[in-house]
Order: structure tokens, then sequence, then C-alpha cells
């Protein structure tokens, strides 16, 4: 599950690598948000040309609707597990084997920049350093020993989705992925975190603003407040 706003230069390859990475049996849905540089026009040609991808557009705007949005199909077609996952190759598909491996014993599988063996490269001082600092704000908050709560390369079994309240989510942008994990946290899942090479966009430009910081703080205490 791929949500994607201006990755027209990085979705084809990315869905060639996860095919190669996950095998034929795999399924990509690509939840594009009416991006201005043809994002979605370029994933519809794929769709057309390649088994198993399915493209929803969208007018609305927000990775944490996005997510619910393709969260929401995906269960449609009875998968086992549903992985989410970046456009921009910041998440290494070459992982996903991990992943598959991992969930048979577990609820939730967590990409992590932040536990043994796990990094993050080709990136500022600035930037990791507000990443860690607003991870361990958010740990403090939620009460979490979930060490990258902030990871939005993670698996999922279908039960763990499907046990989710979608329509009382608060979070429309990045707080998604901490409240996804707070959600299954209260629930009593089963996560494990596993170290990925976090690797900074190829292509494009980053989507995070001073702006999206700030109301991922104010999302996270409504989190708290509200879950």
């Amino acid at each position: 599950m791929i949500p994607t706003y201006n990755e027209k230069d990085n979705i084809r390859p990315l869905v060639d690598e996860i095919f190669r990475a996950a095998g034929p049996k795999t399924m990509v849905i690509i939840i594009d948000d009416s991006s201005p540089d043809g994002t979605g026009e370029v994933a519809d040609e794929i769709a057309r040309k390649r088994k198993g991808v399915v493209v929803i557009h969208r007018t609305e705007r927000g990775r944490g609707s996005a997510g619910i949005r393709g969260f929401q199909e995906a269960l449609k077609y009875s998968p086992e597990c549903v992985i989410e996952m970046d456009a921009d190759f910041s998440h290494d598909p070459s992982y996903i084997p991990a992943f598959l491996r991992e969930i048979k014993y577990s609820d939730v599988v967590i990409g992590s920049r932040m536990v043994g063996g796990g990094m993050t490269v080709q990136r500022g001082f600035v930037r990791n350093a507000i990443t860690s600092f607003a991870g361990f704000v958010t740990r403090i908050i939620l009460g979490m020993r979930v060490m990258d709560i902030q990871s939005g390369y993670k698996c999922y079994r279908a039960n763990v989705l499907k046990s989710m309240d979608f329509s009382r989510f608060i979070s429309k942008g990045y707080s998604i992925g901490a409240e996804t994990l707070y959600r299954a946290h209260r629930k009593g899942f089963y996560m494990k975190e596993i170290p990925i090479i976090f690797r900074n966009r190829k292509k494009g430009k980053s989507k995070l603003s001073v702006q999206e910081l700030f109301s991922f703080f104010f999302n996270v205490v409504r989190i708290r407040i509200g879950v």
C-alpha cells in the first residue's frame, strides 16, 4: 500500500522492485492524491500493463486519510498481511522478504531506524535531530516502547487492520503511523521492530513542512487524550 503525491519518477521503478522482492502473488495498491506532476497517470499506465496493481485516485490530500483509504481498499482482497511504505525509495523494497518472515510470529512488524543495525543515511543533521526529538516526545506522550514509532514502513496482519474503526481516527497527516500503532498497542497486539537502513529520497522533494511538524505533535496529544 503506497500513498503518492508527486512521485512520477519513482513509482514505476518502485513497483518493479516490489514485485521482484515479494513475488508475483503480490498486490500493489497506489493511492494518489491528484498529483499535479502526473503520478496518477503513470500509475494507471502501470496498472494497465501489470496484473496486481490497483490505483485509487483521490481529490482529498493528506498522508493519514490516504493511508486509511489504502488499508480499506487492501482489506477488500482478503490479504494475509498488508505492508505500507513510501514511494520515494527511502523504504527499500529489498526488506519485504524480512517483513514477510517476521509477520508469521508478530501482529505488526515495524521497519526501524532506531534499533541495532538500523540507521538513517544521506540525510542532514538537522532533519535527523528533528526526527529523533519527535520520536522521543511521541514515545513519552503515548507511553510506548516502540523506538521508531514514526516509521512509515510497516507490515500488519490483516486482523489488526480489521480491528480498527477508521472512522474514529484523528490523524489526517503524518501522525497516522503513530496513531495506528497506538491503537494496536491498546488492543494488545504484539509488535516487533526489525532494522532497516533509511535513505533520503532519490528523486523529488520531501512533503514534510514546519506546519506538518506542529500538526504532528498536536495530533499526538489528541490521540493520547481521545483514544
